[in-house]
């Protein structure tokens, strides 16, 4: 097969791909106005599916260890604060509230918590206590985490990848590269493209992470104590170019700027202890 050939079987592949990519909102706007268009070669029930297993797997690990919601009243908490936010998502997607939610919270030092695809919403205890969290400041950490999952970041990130590594893989065969350089390649790739699109979903997740708790009657205020207080820590810092997260100080700010959109939310919401 000539050179010229291979080239174009290279240029015919890629093409194919990246036609493949569905362009889909998977959210409305809400007040906060998130309206970036994602690529997704995989579909929901796909990333749901496979969500929900690798969900299961670490609830059963975590009960073997004997990690696994071992904090009653922490996971009473954890429970309710989530119900609150699950009870607005509607706000951003009809049918979220009706997804299988799950909440749980593993006994750990450790300063976590996500939300898989689907709902699978996981909290690591070491985060509620070493931060001594309170309850607004809770909703602000698992509404960020259940926007995670209404936008399918998820599902967008391993479209990404899958996308990335399909190219990487086809144009380096046929042009004949190395291992070493494919794996080179790999890290620009995800320093230049994948890195600015993780942060720009943890941004998004962070200001609808704002919108639904303050339409769960939690001050919007606390999202900014948060992002202080892992400042603090040690955990809000970093060089943000090399990083998947935004920049603590710009976290703080972007949360700042986008409290007068939800401010209302909040005025209208109905308080409860």
């Amino acid at each position: 097969m000539s050179t010229q050939w291979k080239r174009w079987l290279s240029g015919a592949a890629l093409a194919a791909l990246l036609a493949a990519c569905a362009q889909v909102s998977t959210t409305g706007g809400g007040a906060v106005g998130v309206s970036r268009s994602q690529s997704m070669l995989l579909s929901s029930q796909e990333v749901a599916q496979m969500s929900a297993k690798a969900y299961a797997q670490q609830l059963g690990e975590a009960r073997a260890a004997g990690r696994l919601n071992t904090n009653a009243a922490l996971t009473a908490r954890v429970r309710r604060v989530s119900q609150r936010l699950i009870a607005q998502t509607p706000a951003f997607r009809v049918d979220a509230r009706g997804w299988p939610w799950e909440v749980n919270v593993l006994a750990t030092d450790d300063m976590n918590a996500y939300a898989m695809a689907g709902g699978k919403i996981m909290v690591y205890s070491g985060l509620v206590s070493q931060l001594k969290l309170t309850d607004a400041e809770l909703a602000a950490v698992i509404g960020h985490e259940i926007s995670h999952a209404l936008r399918e970041h998820t599902r967008e990130s391993m479209s990404q990848e899958y996308a990335q590594q399909a190219g990487l893989s086809l144009v380096g065969a046929l042009a004949g590269f190395s291992a070493d350089q494919l794996k080179l390649a790999s890290l620009v790739t995800d320093v230049t493209l994948s890195k600015p699109h993780s942060r720009t979903m943890e941004s998004e997740a962070d200001i609808m992470g704002l919108e639904l708790m303050a339409r769960a009657g939690y001050d919007p205020n606390a999202a900014v104590n948060v992002w202080q207080k892992m400042q603090a820590a040690g955990n809000g810092g970093g060089m943000e170019f090399l990083s998947t997260h935004p920049s603590g100080p710009t976290r703080i700010r972007d949360l700042q700027a986008h409290i007068p959109q939800v401010w209302p939310l909040y005025l209208a919401a109905p308080k409860k202890g």
